[in-house]
């Protein structure tokens, strides 16, 4: 697929019908606010717009329109998907679609959700493709789109199709549609002694069966004819695509970043000689080839495919895990994206981790999603992770996230980070397992049994992941620590990322849970920063762009008291970000939020013509009390020698 790669934008072959612009838009905000604070700016900033919004591939690293470093945080939108109670879309209405949007914005600043979708119900019969489901889906899309938030949508599934479970099943499961599972002739499913839903993936014969016909392709004998299973998916999928960029404003589909072909891929059940590897590399890596070049014909060309490999790769029960990670894939290229899930089963089992999470605690098991992205020369994204928030194994929830964040920050134990921080490595995108505001309110027949309707949790296996839920004046409200939900991240940086962390001080009950430990040496740092949170970023410049370093800022972190100390320049309260033409006015200031007029970011400005290669560091803090200009000098000489002998 020949492209060619201009200062880390890719250029693909471009769509039919529409035109690709890569400057900036202004965008009016809503209304101005009190001086000194970032709303009060009358416009948007120059480097808002089309290319900011913007994500290609850039190696190991998303990159946006300027040619700056991208991390895209944010939620799965949703399980909600997986139920019928409202038709396989993540929303009731499309009304509820927007005041979800508004409500993750401005909660937790995310800037990308995975938008789930159903097969069952985009072709509920062979070769037909319900137009009304992509409508509503589209719509619904469109309201998170319009907020500022970028997309990739995911054909999901669940032990293969809800279709297949009997209506006094204890489970169910999601994906494909009635007619294939009609035509399979599949046995009864029974998964046996079972105290997980995933159990069923290995040990239910109906679900592994009708997996196993998936990869092979098999002939259906169905009322339009002989169907073979994973082409009527492919023409699906190429079908919902094309669907979604004819509908999609050009504005809006900039913001679509790929496209993930399909949850949590496994086999069913390896052939005689194969296995899990061989498996990868002979069936799944040609699925996915297949699915890249349906997006290409359905205009998806310069937009990649979001490729999963065999689920067990990572498993962090040894008797569970199986080799693979597309080892074999070579070095896919653009096309293409590193995207798996994490889940702590020993954590979740009760079992096999008695006590809480601890400091470092998935230091190595991020670590193995970086070195997976290194050796396949692609971007990483943990698109699955998160914890029970009810059931026997909930308390340990807030320790389990917080280190699961941790990790996707660095890939050092926050004990060690500030030794040893040229070995923190990529800051990971990641979406967290769930969005959803119906989260115990729902009303479900399970498997369409009208005596078991199911209200509680996620109303899906038992599950209860959602990160927020509606209260009782129908808002969104956090169910976790709003600390833990709502992050700085380094939403966009002019260069290389060299080194990251943030304390975030999540609590545990009434515990502070406080890993980043600042060392005695940087006694003036650990004034400034008192018992409030802090972040570090360190990067190197490259040269690519006038554009500046963002970092999103917590909602309640305060611009008037936050605490910026970097080689750029140190203070308390950041003014409002203003420029003149592509140089800005304070080399540390703060901007709206895009989408979000009462949410803020730090916005980073390096001296117009600055070399090559120049490293900068910049430490937020929302202590206690403002330091002074003297302990913030002193902080600054601190944080500059620590990082000349950092080895970066």
């Amino acid at each position: 697929m020949p492209t060619h790669e201009t200062r880390g934008i890719r250029i693909g072959r471009p769509r039919p019908g529409r035109t690709r612009l890569l400057g900036a838009a202004v965008l009016l905000l809503a209304a101005a606010a009190a001086p000194g604070t970032p709303a009060a700016a009358a416009e948007a900033p120059w480097f808002d717009g089309r290319a900011a919004d913007q994500v290609t591939v850039d190696g190991t690293r998303f990159a946006d329109g300027h040619g700056r470093e991208v991390v895209l945080r944010g939620f799965n939108v949703s399980g909600e998907t997986k139920l019928e109670e409202n038709g396989g879309l993540p929303f009731a209405t499309t009304a509820d679609a927007r005041k979800s949007a508004a409500a993750m914005r401005h909660l937790t600043g995310a800037n990308a959700v995975r938008f789930l979708l159903s097969w069952a119900h985009a072709e509920p019969e062979p070769g037909q493709v319900d137009t009304g489901y992509l409508e509503k889906a589209t719509a619904q899309m469109k309201a998170f789109l319009d907020a500022g938030i970028r997309v990739f949508p995911d054909f999901h599934q669940d032990l293969y199709s809800g279709h297949l479970f009997d209506k006094d099943s204890w489970y169910s499961g999601d994906g494909a549609p009635k007619w294939v599972i009609d035509a399979g002739g599949y046995p009864k499913e029974s998964c046996g002694i079972c105290f997980h839903w995933g159990q069923n993936i290995t040990q239910n014969q109906a679900v592994r069966d009708a997996t196993r016909d998936f990869w092979r392709n098999r002939a259906l004998t169905t009322g339009a004819g002989t169907v073979r299973v994973q082409d009527a998916f492919l023409a699906t999928a190429e079908k919902t695509m094309a669907y979604l960029a004819r509908q999609l404003t050009d504005d809006q589909f900039t913001r679509v970043v790929g496209f993930d072909p399909l949850n949590e891929p496994y086999a069913g059940a390896y052939d005689d000689g194969q296995n899990s590897r061989s498996w990868e590399k002979s069936v799944l890596w040609p699925f996915y080839e297949k699915f890249r070049a349906r997006m290409d014909a359905a205009g998806w060309q310069d937009k990649p495919a979001f490729v999963e490999p065999n689920m067990f790769w990572n498993s962090n029960l040894d008797f569970q895990r199986q080799e693979g990670g597309l080892l074999d894939a070579g070095k896919p290229g653009p096309d293409y994206v590193f995207n798996t899930h994490y889940y702590d089963q020993k954590a979740i089992s009760g079992i096999f981790m008695p006590g809480k999470a601890a400091d470092g605690q998935y230091a190595g098991d991020f670590g193995a999603l970086r070195d997976r992205s290194t050796a396949l020369g692609l971007p990483a994204v943990m698109s699955e992770f998160g914890h029970p928030l009810a059931g026997f194994t909930s308390d340990k929830a807030p320790t389990v996230v917080k280190g699961m964040y941790q990790a996707l920050d660095s890939r050092l134990p926050g004990a060690s980070w500030w030794a040893k921080p040229a070995a923190s490595g990529a800051v990971l995108s990641s979406t967290q397992w769930q969005w959803d505001i119906y989260n115990g309110r729902h009303h479900e027949a399970m498997n369409g049994n009208t005596g078991k309707v199911l209200t509680e949790g996620d109303a899906w296996n038992d599950e209860d992941l959602s990160a927020v839920r509606l209260d009782d004046s129908g808002n969104a409200a956090p169910r976790q620590d709003a600390r833990l939900l709502d992050r700085i991240y380094p939403r966009a940086v002019a260069g290389r990322t060299l080194a990251f962390t943030f304390e975030d001080r999540a609590r545990d009950g009434s515990t502070t849970l406080s890993w980043d430990r600042i060392p005695a040496s940087l006694r003036h740092v650990a004034k400034v920063t008192g018992s409030g949170r802090y972040s570090m970023l360190v990067w190197r410049s490259d040269g690519a762009t006038d554009a500046p370093t963002e970092l999103r800022l917590p909602r309640d972190f305060d611009p008037a008291r936050t605490t910026v100390v970097s080689d750029l320049g140190t203070l308390t309260g950041p003014p409002a970000y203003t420029a003149h033409g592509h140089t800005a006015d304070h080399p540390v200031a703060t901007a709206a939020e895009p989408g979000d007029s009462e949410g803020n970011r730090l916005v980073l400005s390096a001296p117009a013509g600055e070399s090559t290669g120049t490293l900068h560091y910049a430490l937020i803090a929302d202590g206690t009390a403002a330091p002074s200009a003297e302990q913030r000098a002193a902080a600054q000489r601190e944080l500059a020698q620590w990082a000349a002998d950092a080895g970066f």
